[in-house]
């Protein structure tokens, strides 16, 4: 079909759908790479930006999504999505729009790219005509989702070009050299303009203040909501797991100390680390950036990139109140954790002054170098710090730096207590991230370390926020399968304190729990927690038709994981799934959710005797009717 029959404008309209911020990068590089090829009217838009009803009058549309969790969609297309799955769209809506689908995914998770493949299929469905086939990239790829971004970003300009030569005019010959303009305008101020001084007493509202303004300023669209639900001052700081274990996994409790805090069991806390003063000072002395300087940062008129919906958004916003660098720094910039993105070297590459970075820094920006800057960077999981360091010749804008430095990003945990049994408390169990390197550099994870360094004698505000995970509170009447290995079983604490206050008032249905490590003696998590609500009459206990089982993987010559504990308890599983029982999964991403998948499949085969294919489709059934949940992290 020919891209102009319907007479449509020459407009490339490239929506994304990010969770953390991938997909976004992987929009305006299409947006970035469209205008070197002299496209001549490009919008970038995060979905949630655009009204989905106007896609019959577009020409050309790129759809750029990830897919998070286990195959969910990310937040900002869920109104999108709802949206095109209404039934009055008719098999022809769409007709005459051309559109590709790119995923990013990680193939280590059982529904690999599932949003991107859904997407597809439901345009093509409602009668859209594909450029290309669909492109998958995969974070397990040795140059992660860039690997299958490349070749397929190249075939899609040709094609294109092939349908519609007036779209990309440039398309074979693309001007390399074009250098983009920061999005952001960077205006400073004198320190007594419009500033509130901070006092003891409203030191949690400062904070808040500021978190509000430097957020908002920030143009990173994924980087969290602005105000925080509540602050947070920690009061227990325990080691669970022994020393000589190799594991560092800790028992945290919070306290609210800027409003009452309320939230369920299976709900998620999210925590905006602290950052190393040390890195702070290193990264604004690298920069020659002023600390006590204060700004406000403010969007530029958008260029090609990133365009606004309504043209009332079009110029500058109205400034905020100023807010001092440093703090916009240490709140919204992720200066010594994260790794910069590719495009951050192409910026780099035009402000080095010394030969050899510039030759490096295009190298490493162009697709033959794509390799090697995946071994050099993300292997590496370099820092935005550490990179400038390697680079001494680039002085790179303010404006830059705050456009390209990743953001300060929330850090996810599932809660581990219920907020019954701790009025205004949460609990969190937390496993300190550590790794080496292949150049056996070590590496810890920035909030984890940064919390189990905190002092619980110390005033130290934690801005958090709640959210919902991806399991919901059961009523007590709701027999439960739960199996949690390792840290996976942290919501599972809060869903047996639940329980266990519930059971004071109500009759309770029977709680079985599947719990995994290495070694009782080296990191048997809340043992004695378990064993207690194991006793007559517990949640746990044999009399109240439930059950605790433990799966020691280190402790007998071959491994034994929840999975076998799982298939030792075939017909109990059974018998809690014939009485309408839900089964909750939590813990690691890796292979741990398909291994439980398959056990109980094969459980629901060999006590029913019907084929392995046919018990499949009967837990899948129990997945649509809300009775089987799945919260795995990497």
């Amino acid at each position: 079909m020919c891209l102009t029959e319907k007479k449509r404008e020459n407009q490339l309209l490239i929506l994304y759908a990010s969770q953390t911020g991938n997909a976004m990068d992987a929009a305006e590089r299409f947006g970035r790479e469209a205008e070197r090829r002299g496209c001549p009217s490009i919008s970038v838009l995060s979905m949630d930006e655009f009204d989905p009803s106007e896609l019959p009058n577009k020409e050309a549309v790129i759809l750029v999504v990830s897919t998070t969790g286990q195959g969910d969609n990310p937040d900002s297309m869920k109104g999108f999505w709802r949206f095109l799955l209404q039934k009055n769209l008719t098999e022809d809506w769409l007709k005459g729009v051309n559109y590709a689908v790119f995923g990013l995914g990680d193939s280590s998770y059982q529904k690999y790219n599932f949003v991107a493949k859904k997407l597809d299929k439901r345009f093509s469905s409602l009668g859209a005509t594909p450029i290309i086939e669909r492109g998958l990239g995969d974070d397990q790829h040795p140059s992660g989702y860039e690997g299958a971004l490349d070749p397929w970003m190249s075939s899609l300009w040709s094609i294109l070009y092939q349908r519609n030569p007036r779209l990309l005019p440039n398309a074979i010959t693309p001007d390399d050299t074009l250098m983009d303009q920061p999005k952001v305008q960077v205006i400073y101020h004198d320190t007594e303009e419009g500033l509130s001084p901070m006092t003891t007493s409203t030191d949690f509202n400062y904070l808040e203040m500021q978190l509000e303004k430097a957020h908002s300023m920030n143009p990173a669209k994924y980087s969290g909501k602005n105000r925080p639900d509540c602050f947070l001052k920690l009061t227990k700081n325990n080691l669970l797991s022994q020393v000589e274990s190799g594991k560092d996994v800790r028992h945290f409790e919070f306290e609210a100390v800027s409003c009452a805090i309320d939230y369920d069991v299976g709900d998620i806390l999210e925590v905006l680390p602290g950052q190393s003063p040390e890195a702070l000072d290193a990264f604004m002395q690298r920069c020659n950036l002023n600390p006590e300087s204060y700004i406000t940062v403010v969007l530029t008129c958008f260029q090609v990139q990133v365009q606004a919906r309504d043209n009332e958004n079009r110029g500058f916003q109205k400034p905020s109140s100023p807010v001092k660098l440093k703090s916009f720094i240490e709140l919204t910039m992720d200066v010594a954790s994260a790794s910069p993105r590719r495009y951050f070297f192409e910026v780099m590459s035009f402000f080095a002054t010394a030969e050899h970075e510039k030759e490096r820094l295009q190298y490493f920006a162009s697709p033959e170098g794509r390799d090697d800057l995946y071994q050099y960077n993300q292997k590496e999981r370099r820092t935005v710090l550490e990179v400038l360091e390697d680079f001494p010749s680039v002085q790179m804008p303010f404006e830059w730096l705050v456009q390209l430095v990743p953001p300060l990003k929330t850090r996810a945990f599932s809660i581990s207590s219920s907020n019954s049994a701790h009025p205004n408390q949460v609990h969190l169990t937390i496993s300190l991230v550590s790794w080496t390197t292949p150049y056996k550099r070590k590496r810890t994870g920035l909030c984890s370390s940064w919390l189990a360094g905190l002092d619980p004698n110390q005033r130290v505000l934690i801005p958090a926020w709640i959210s919902k995970g991806c399991l919901p509170p059961p009523p007590p009447s709701l027999p439960l399968i739960l199996v949690g290995p390792g840290t996976g079983c942290a919501p599972f604490h809060g869903f047996v304190e639940e329980r266990a206050i519930q059971s004071k008032s109500v009759t309770t249905a029977p709680v079985v729990f599947f719990f995994g490590c290495r070694n009782e003696e080296d990191d048997f998590l809340y043992r004695d927690f378990w064993l207690s609500h194991l006793q007559k009459d517990g949640v746990l206990s044999e009399e109240k038709g439930g059950g605790f089982y433990v799966a020691f993987s280190r402790e007998q010559p071959h491994k034994v994981y929840v999975q076998h504990k799982m298939r030792e308890q075939s017909s109990k599983i059974w018998s809690l799934l014939s009485q309408g029982a839900a089964v909750y999964v939590a813990g690691s991403a890796n292979k741990m959710p398909a291994d439980v998948l398959s056990a109980l499949e094969e459980i629901v085969s060999n006590e029913t005797g019907v084929p392995k294919e046919a018990a499949s489709t009967w837990i899948r059934t129990l997945e649509r009717a809300g009775k089987y949940h799945v919260e795995a992290w990497s």
